[in-house]
């Protein structure tokens, strides 16, 4: 089949779907068009810049090719196991999460003669981020459980870690869970052949920097927005959470709440990343523990955001959507409560910001579906979820990919947007 006769036979199989599923593909008012499918992603050329968020049903994956061909990922999580609350591991369970966005990654990168991936961000110790121990798994001779981000190492070097606990591991608690542990030795056994390991440091606009062609590209920006409590305001920075001396040690910040988040900027484009920062204040009592707030607020209106703690109802609260208001919203969601009713009524809502915007999810389960009508009004509720966005950063596109299998196809395609 040539090019040609695909478009035409993709546009009509669209059609046919939008006709079928209408909930699903309904537009949001103003929001672009669905374009017909290509059979692929256009591989990666330089002055584009891509954010694919990796869908394994199994954790948070970010992998980020910018503009001059620097490569960056934020967080690597597989968690392991069956409950009710999760889906099954995808494409299967034949090799583990990480192993399955290394591939990922290694396709992407090397249809575009990339190799290795410049650095690796953490936002925090959670296994739904860096990788969980698998079962019945047993340390190798460098001393640690490949899993997550060590995973990914395996398939397509890391050349550079940076979180938000390194060198100590000790705040607000010594990192003591085995999973944790682990990632730790994974760190200090790269660190022997080569790999470097940072410190998040908040406020910097310096330390995602593009490392090829950085000039050429001089709208571009990635900054520390927060990490541990610590928010960057615009002009300096400031500690939010109270001294650990003045607190019980229940009490003490969340390991969610310690999450570093980033904003990147390339021309008009704005994309904000958070890992688990939640809006909770414990009904009130405690107001330092809404860390998301002031971090959205210090981040400012964006073109892309991602949920904060998967959609979960303690995340995403509304002066984060006000604060953020951008047209896309994406979801990264692998348990049956993600995201919950009340944060999708949130993102949604017209009475908290009049623009229209799209909402994409990673994942919703059917049982999510079911109690969740809100759902509904989701652009798309599975598959990979990428972002392409124009050289000079004044559009952008929203592709979906399946992840069914490692084919890679373009199941859905919207925009262009307008930065």
């Amino acid at each position: 089949m040539n090019r040609r006769s695909f478009l035409r036979t993709s546009a009509a199989l669209l059609a046919a779907e939008q006709l079928s599923h209408p909930a699903l593909y309904a537009l949001t008012e103003q929001a672009p068009a669905i374009t017909p499918v290509e059979p692929a992603l256009a591989p990666w050329a330089p002055g584009y810049l891509e954010i694919h968020h990796i869908a394994t049903n199994r954790g948070n994956c970010a992998l980020f090719i910018l503009p001059d061909g620097t490569t960056m990922m934020v967080d690597a999580g597989a968690l392991y196991g069956t409950t009710p609350y999760l889906t099954a591991p995808l494409p299967s369970a034949e090799r583990r999460p990480g192993e399955w966005l290394g591939r990922y990654v290694q396709r992407r990168l090397k249809l575009s003669n990339l190799e290795a991936i410049d650095t690796f961000m953490l936002t925090h110790l959670h296994a739904d981020h860096l990788g969980g121990i698998p079962p019945q798994s047993k340390p190798n001779a460098a001393g640690y459980i490949p899993s997550g981000v060590s995973d990914v190492d395996a398939i397509v070097p890391i050349r550079r870690v940076v979180d938000r606990a390194w060198p100590d591991y000790t705040y607000p608690l010594p990192a003591t869970a085995d999973f944790q542990q682990n990632y730790r030795a994974f760190l200090l056994a790269r660190q022997k052949s080569g790999m470097k390991v940072e410190r998040f440091r908040v406020g910097a606009n310096d330390q995602f920097n593009l490392q090829h062609k950085a000039a050429t590209y001089p709208s571009f920006e990635i900054r520390n927005l927060a990490a541990n409590g610590e928010v960057w305001d615009g002009q300096t920075t400031n500690k939010l959470f109270p001294e650990l001396s003045t607190l019980k040690q229940a009490d003490y910040p969340s390991e969610n709440c310690c999450s570093a988040a980033i904003r990147l900027r390339y021309g008009k484009f704005g994309y904000y990343t958070g890992g688990d920062l939640p809006s909770d204040s414990n009904y009130g009592r405690d107001p330092w523990r809404d860390i998301e707030t002031p971090v959205a607020r210090a981040c400012g209106p964006v073109s892309v955001a991602v949920a904060n703690h998967h959609g979960y109802f303690n995340a995403d609260g509304p002066e984060y959507v006000r604060a953020l208001r951008p047209q896309v919203f994406i979801i990264p969601a692998w348990d049956s409560a993600h995201p919950t009713v009340n944060v999708l009524n949130q993102l949604f809502s017209k009475a908290i910001y009049p623009g229209p915007r799209d909402v994409f999810a990673t994942l919703i389960k059917e049982e999510n579906h079911i109690a969740n009508k809100k759902t509904d009004d989701l652009r798309s509720r599975a598959g990979h979820i990428a972002v392409r966005v124009d050289p000079g950063g004044a559009t952008f596109k929203v592709h979906i990919l399946s992840n069914q299998d490692e084919n890679d196809r373009v199941t859905a395609t919207f925009g262009a947007y307008t930065s």
